[in-house]
């Protein structure tokens, strides 16, 4: 049991990470009704989270090398629990923005890049494949369970509970166990530290991941609502080619910088690994469809089907069950399996389960089936993320733990925002195209309406329940024939619509089997490290 304490200790630093978000997502409509605040603000909240981790990942990274990842860990985890105190006491939204968007989101930075190279460093060969599959499983059953537990809080308790009881868990369970986690060599500091690294790293990420997160409302070419327009068109591209052409000066200054002896943030050697270029890539496909499916699954059970956010999480549990376990037997195949197999395999899974998935998403709730279709998914992504750490740590040699695990929180942030862009972008430009096209089928719907229709829908269209639709046509004084043809239309449009997200998840993760051709074609599993 002490051989495997580290692992366990950073497994639940992971959960706490990863579990925040999710519990946020769906105590979203409590938490602005506690705080007499707006779905909007919360929104914000949200997007100023995602792009805290993102811009501040690889500084994080370049503060665990100068300090220490063990006292970076440490560092890291009392920031976040301030954060996580702050947030559950908090008296009105100002005070939870700082809390839970800045001053966690601050401590994730430190955390996450730690969490990666200290599980290396603790764990060599065959362990190492065994740690790296729980922190793989705990990771995805983290995203699956979150739902269920946020749900079932904030239902029976408050939503207060769930970050009051992250401060206890860092504070009594964690922090007095990181004593016995082995700090582990790091390349050593040259210099000043890169402050026009971080500047560059951060403005380049915080750039592409604004407009990512952003395209579901701004739009992605034609602008449905964004604050400003270029050349008449949406500012997402626009916004995402800069953002790329800052992250090509960073990557440029940090080649210039080590080759005047300094201390990068990231040295620009680690992606002319093939491996861990395949390794990175291979994340991002995963988070993507980690990211874009569970965008759709909620707005499908709680819209379509009528559930709450516990029962919500209750329906995605055989995902949480499944992934958690596939993560451990895959860290066992990998003694004998090469992680490209093994991932290719996990993709092709995931990939078939958002296909039953999409057979699943009907009006009336197909529960069979839906299960089916979460624990393949589930078997999938289990399979393939009790890899992933592995392949990427062991590609360069212990002491660049730190630039990787950096690499990987940037990595896995990217695949998150592109999946919700991508599939948020086409559920609602679809809602709105396919409502109007399906309105114009209905024998009740007059050229009248249909215009109406089209002028309400110009800006975008939301997704909401039947009841609340037909309670606002109501509202508008339509007759009952046209309520009816109002939400029938509108009803087949959203089934149409989240079964084409869902359809751009497949391709993504077919489409990413293309990047898994540089993974090793060994077994690692009793590999140890590369030579320095």
């Amino acid at each position: 049991m002490r051989k495997w304490l580290p692992v366990i200790i950073l497994g639940l630093t992971q959960f706490v990470m990863v579990i925040d978000g999710t519990v946020m997502n769906v105590s979203i409509t409590t938490v602005v009704e506690d705080l007499g605040t707006t779905v909007s603000s919360m929104q914000l909240a949200i997007a100023t989270f995602t792009l805290t981790m993102a811009g501040f990942m690889m500084a994080g990274a370049g503060i665990g090398d100068r300090l220490g990842r063990r006292r970076t860990l440490v560092i890291g985890l009392i920031i976040y629990g301030i954060g996580s105190l702050t947030t559950a006491v908090a008296p009105g939204f100002p005070v939870l923005f700082i809390g839970w968007s800045v001053i966690e989101g601050l401590g994730a930075v430190l955390v996450i890049p730690a969490v990666a190279a200290l599980a290396a460093s603790n764990y060599q060969g065959r362990d190492r494949a065994v740690a790296y599959g729980i922190l793989g499983g705990i990771s995805g059953a983290a995203v699956a369970i979150g739902p269920l537990i946020g749900g079932w809080v904030t239902t029976e308790f408050s939503w207060r509970w769930v970050f009051a009881a992250e401060t206890i868990i860092i504070a009594a369970v964690i922090l007095p166990f990181i004593g016995i986690i082995r700090d582990g060599s790091r390349k050593p500091a040259t210099g000043r530290f890169d402050f026009a690294g971080v500047v560059l790293s951060a403005l380049a990420m915080i750039l592409v991941v604004l407009a990512l997160v952003s395209a579901s409302t701004w739009g992605i070419v034609r602008p449905i609502n964004p604050p400003f327009e270029v050349l008449g068109f949406s500012p997402v591209i626009p916004i995402v080619l800069v953002g790329l052409l800052v992250m090509r000066g960073f990557f440029a200054w940090e080649r210039r910088l080590a080759n005047r002896g300094g201390t990068p943030l990231v040295g620009t050697d680690l992606l002319h690994i093939r491996s861990l270029r395949s390794g990175l890539g291979s994340q991002m496909v995963l988070y993507f469809i980690i990211a874009g499916t569970f965008f759709i699954l909620p707005l499908y059970l709680q819209t379509v089907l009528g559930l709450n956010a516990f029962e919500s999480g209750l329906r995605m549990l055989p995902m949480s069950i499944t992934i958690f376990v596939m993560a451990l037997v895959g860290s066992r195949l990998s003694e004998k399996v090469s992680p490209r197999t093994l991932i290719q395999l996990g993709l092709g899974l995931a990939a078939a389960g958002v296909v039953l998935l999409i057979g699943s998403v009907t009006a009336e709730a197909r529960g069979t089936l839906f299960s089916v279709a979460m624990a393949v998914i589930g078997l999938g992504l289990g399979l393939a993320v009790s890899q992933i750490g592995n392949v990427n740590m062991s590609a360069a040699d212990e002491s660049r733990g730190n630039e990787i695990g950096g690499l990987q929180g940037t990595g896995q942030n990217l695949g998150s925002s592109l999946g919700v862009a991508i599939a948020g972008s086409v559920l609602f430009i679809g809602l709105a195209a396919t409502f109007n096209y399906n309105l114009a089928g209905q024998p009740a719907a007059t050229a009248n309406l249909q215009q109406q229709a089209q002028q309400v829908t110009a800006d975008g269209i939301q997704v909401v329940s039947s009841a609340q639709v037909q309670e606002a046509v109501t509202d508008a004084g339509l007759p009952p024939d046209q309520v009816n043809a109002v939400v029938t239309a509108y009803d087949d449009s959203k089934l149409q619509s989240l079964r084409a997200a869902l359809a751009v998840v497949f391709i993504v993760g077919v489409l990413g089997l293309l990047v898994t051709g540089g993974l090793p074609r060994e077994p690692l599993g009793g590999r140890g490290p590369p030579a320095a």
